[in-house]
This record gives structure tokens, C-alpha cells and sequence, in this order.
């Protein structure tokens, strides 16, 4: 190890830049419910339960007409 690192071009913030198109979040899921997408990358061997939550959003928003109600949400 070196005694000192010149850290004055570093950067802040995600190494990979985000794609455009793409928003970089932070989103906080159920235990269960992370556990059973993974469980469905693992069943497939194939894939990655990021990509698996994403296409599951967008089926339900293309076959889902009305709006969330607020007492349809689970805490």
C-alpha cells in the first residue's frame, strides 16, 4: 500500500453512468417480495430479478385501467 493516494480527479456518485432512458433509484421491497423474484431468476436459470421486477411492473400498468387507491397499498 502506498503511504498517501491522490484522490483530486475522483468522482462522486455510480461508477457506471446511468443509461439513457433509465432513472438510478433507491426503492425498498418487502423481504418476500425480493425473495420471490429472485426465486424466479434462480427457477429460470437465467436472468436477473432487477430486469424480472421491471417487465412485472410493466404488465401491470399496461393491463391495470385504474389508478391506485390508497387503501389498495400494503404497509
Amino acid at each position: 500500500m502506498e503511504a498517501q493516494y491522490d484522490f483530486s480527479q475522483g468522482k462522486r456518485g455510480a461508477i457506471d453512468p446511468t443509461l439513457r432512458g433509465k432513472t438510478r433509484i433507491a426503492i425498498s421491497l418487502d423481504d418476500e417480495v425480493l425473495a420471490w423474484f429472485r426465486e424466479q431468476v434462480h427457477l429460470a436459470d437465467r436472468g436477473n430479478y432487477q430486469t424480472l421486477i421491471k417487465e412485472a411492473l410493466r404488465q401491470y400498468i399496461q393491463q391495470s385501467s385504474e389508478p391506485l387507491r390508497e387503501d389498495a397499498r400494503t404497509h
